[in-house]
């Protein structure tokens, strides 16, 4: 840490940020004790600009330095320059990673944190973990100019989204899309098309989106995952995800293609 980098420094799931009349920035730094605080763990993420970027934690019972303050990064996105946003999700990931990997998965010994690199060499037997990522795909089901969004328990009473769920061992990304939407809705999809990716450090996902058109089946929701089920029309939609989800972003593609050209029930 002979040079400054840029700090990503997070108390729980905020991010301690410069606070200027709504603006918000990261510290760029030569060493957290430039701020006078003492983080948990502290550890090496990577580069952007030429300067290297870290990632620290501190206790719950930290306060924010004068001019500063800890956001959600809810709340940052958009805020927060696209590329920093990025680095703020990496490094929250690797932080939680780095919180619940104390103790090595083989033996079981007390394992450091490897300030420099990716991984975690056990000081007993050698191994090296490296931070988990758990794949999960999420879909956007349509049916001509309906797209069928569930509600969650852990919703918000009028919060609706598309279906989402993670891979199993064995298991296609295709496999995983037919499987969840069947379970949780009762319907049959076709026409599987990769959207895009997301990763999501709410612990630790990767989300990988598709589209799918529906191709049989009537709605009955399993009860546990999803509680509501409903096929929308694109200009009549209930309560959606922010803007800093995929999920937001196969919605609005959705409502694009329909505001350009309609559609019809097939």
């Amino acid at each position: 840490m002979d040079k400054p980098g840029w700090w990503f420094i997070f108390k729980g799931h905020r991010l301690l940020t410069y606070d200027d009349h709504g603006k918000a920035s990261v510290p760029f730094l030569r060493n957290a004790g430039a701020l006078e605080i003492s983080p948990l763990r502290m550890l090496l993420i990577g580069g952007f600009n030429d300067a290297r970027c870290y990632a620290a934690e501190l206790p719950e019972t930290a306060e924010a330095p004068q001019n500063m303050a800890f956001n959600g990064l809810r709340g940052l996105f958009g805020v927060l320059d696209e590329n920093m946003f990025a680095m703020a999700m990496k490094a929250l990931g690797i932080i939680n990673w780095d919180r619940i990997s104390q103790f090595c998965s083989q033996c079981g010994a007390k394992i450091e944190s490897g300030f420099d690199m990716p991984g975690k060499e056990c000081p007993a037997c050698g191994f090296i973990s490296f931070p988990r990522i758990s794949p999960a795909v999420i879909v956007l089901v349509e049916r001509g100019n309906r797209v069928l969004l569930g509600r969650a328990g852990r919703f918000k009473e009028d919060l609706y989204s598309v279906i989402a769920g993670f891979v199993e061992h064995g298991e296609t990304l295709e496999e995983v899309v037919r499987r969840e939407v069947k379970e949780e809705t009762g319907i049959d999809v076709e026409d599987i098309r990769y959207f895009g990716s997301q990763p999501w450090p709410f612990p630790d996902s990767l989300m990988i989106g598709f589209t799918a058109r529906y191709a049989g089946g009537e709605i009955k929701i399993d009860g546990e995952e999803i509680v509501d089920a409903q096929w929308f029309d694109a200009g009549n939609l209930p309560e959606i995800p922010g803007k800093i989800s995929i999920a937001r972003s196969l919605i609005d593609w959705f409502i694009e293609k329909h505001s350009k050209k309609g559609g019809a029930d097939r």
